[in-house]
């Protein structure tokens, strides 16, 4: 009989055509035990930051155009009404609810990242956790981890394909499997199921695995917003109800004929699969955006910023400016047509307005303003060389020449909310409320937060319903 062709009545026999290899073993013992295993304090309280700053996204999302055409599609196709869409008065299945909060949630450039791996895991991971959730009923300490189960095997994934060098030699999303992975174990951990089901949940999502590098040509957000956020997200859950509800599938789709490795082929040992799990906790090793950009302007936001506060220029004194990021880094953000992926613009903006703020980074109209356009001819990309050897630090090196003849530089290596330099609380808390309260009003938002920073005392997750809407 082939593998995979089961005779009535065989199904589970069927699917387990070989005992699964230590990597699989490892790894499905390890997500079916999340649920009960308690994250140390420091995790679960990064944790909290986290789903809070991946809500914020998924809520100011909603007024932009990938949000809005989300929103639209699930009022379209809205199926039962059992998970809630945030900053709507929507509810969804649970697999299009995943679909739709995740493309809010990376309908711009507000979500975390995960240097490590090169991926957005939280656009993913959070509305996945959620949207099942909501489904079973789950209360906020197994939402909490399950969402910090998802940033740890989804992460680990692209980090063994190889990150964006493995994009870029062969046309996959990495970013996309990294979400496809960790939404898998997330919503799996918010369904309960049990080690040999965790082991059907991965050939799932490996079955699923999916996305190309084309999403870099995507000029409005919304494509990228799926790739991103939506397409994984849904995948995952899809892969958790489909073996909750009793579909079995190969035991290890890591190992024997035609495994996910074989496939895929990754730049890096398989053993990264594993590496320091319950050890090394990757939600800790995730940033928060201080500026609502695409990741490779960071550090250079954040040097022009302390270039203009320490030498005190403007934007009438600058006659050119020489922007340096990693090569691969430069590829995705020069003259972009979207303004907060494109890095030339930001940069402008920054000298102009001396920050970059939510609404100055959507701005779309402003980037055939004049004055914008004016600033941004002096504005040169560089890819650096120096630079890629750094990666996954995403430094960014700005050299402005002024007027007067002097020349000033700043190197920035750690901005503030990657994990070398941690937002507080505070900071995080100020950041969702700048996203939030023009969408839900201070109030809501303020009850939204107090809640979020005290997740596990929520007792059943769809207690969040009435806080993520609006009429």
């Amino acid at each position: 009989m082939l593998v995979g062709l089961a005779r009535p009545g065989h199904a589970t026999a069927a699917a387990a055509d070989s005992a699964p290899g230590s990597l699989m073993t490892t790894l499905s013992t390890f997500m079916s035990e999340a649920a009960g295993r308690p994250l140390p304090a420091a995790v679960a309280e990064k944790t909290r930051h986290m789903i809070l700053d991946t809500i914020a996204a998924m809520v100011s999302g909603a007024d932009l155009p990938p949000g809005r055409f989300a929103i639209q599609f699930a009022r379209a196709y809205r199926g039962d009404q059992v998970s809630t869409i945030a900053a709507s008065n929507v509810l969804c299945g649970p697999i299009e609810a995943a679909l739709v909060n995740g493309m809010l949630a990376h309908a711009d450039e507000t979500d975390d990242t995960h240097p490590p791996s090169q991926s957005h895991p939280g656009c993913s991971v959070v509305p996945a956790a959620l949207a099942v959730g909501e489904k079973f009923g789950i209360d906020g300490t197994r939402f909490s981890r399950a969402v910090a189960l998802g940033y740890d095997i989804g992460t680990r994934f692209t980090a063994t394909l190889g990150k964006l060098q493995y994009m870029f030699d062969t046309h996959r999303s990495t970013h996309a499997l990294a979400g496809n992975f960790g939404s898998a174990a997330s919503a799996a951990c918010a369904a309960g199921l049990n080690a040999q089901q965790m082991r059907w949940v991965l050939s799932y999502a490996a079955q699923q695995a999916s996305g190309l590098a084309s999403w870099q040509r995507d000029s409005d957000h919304i494509e990228k917003a799926f790739d991103f956020g939506g397409m994984p997200s849904r995948s995952g859950v899809t892969a958790a109800l489909l073996v909750q509800a009793g579909a079995t599938g190969v035991d290890d789709v890591l190992t024997g004929a035609d495994n996910f490795l074989e496939a895929f082929v990754p730049k890096n040992d398989p053993g990264m699969l594993v590496e320091k799990l319950g050890e090394r906790y990757e939600i800790t090793r995730t940033n928060i955006k201080k500026w609502t950009v695409g990741s490779p302007i960071q550090a250079p936001l954040d040097a022009l910023e302390i270039l203009m506060t320490r030498h005190r220029f403007d934007a009438s004194q600058v006659r050119e400016m020489t922007v340096r990021v990693a090569t691969n880094e430069a590829k995705i953000v020069d003259n972009r047509e979207i303004p907060d992926i494109c890095l030339q613009h930001m940069m402008a903006v920054m000298l102009l307005d001396k920050t970059v703020t939510f609404k100055s980074a959507h701005d779309k109209a402003r980037m055939n303003d004049a004055a914008v356009r004016r600033e941004r001819a002096k504005v040169r990309l560089v890819g650096d060389e120096e630079l890629e050897k750094v990666m996954p630090r995403r430094d960014g090196i700005v050299e402005v020449t002024l007027a007067d003849g002097r020349h000033v530089t700043e190197h920035v290596s750690a901005v503030k909310g990657t994990a070398e330099n941690p937002m507080t609380r505070e900071e995080v808390v100020a950041k969702a409320r700048e996203l939030m309260t023009p969408v839900l009003g201070a109030p809501a938002t303020g009850r939204l937060v107090d809640v979020m920073l005290n997740i596990e005392g929520v007792k059943n997750v769809r207690e969040l319903r009435p806080l993520l809407q609006r009429s």
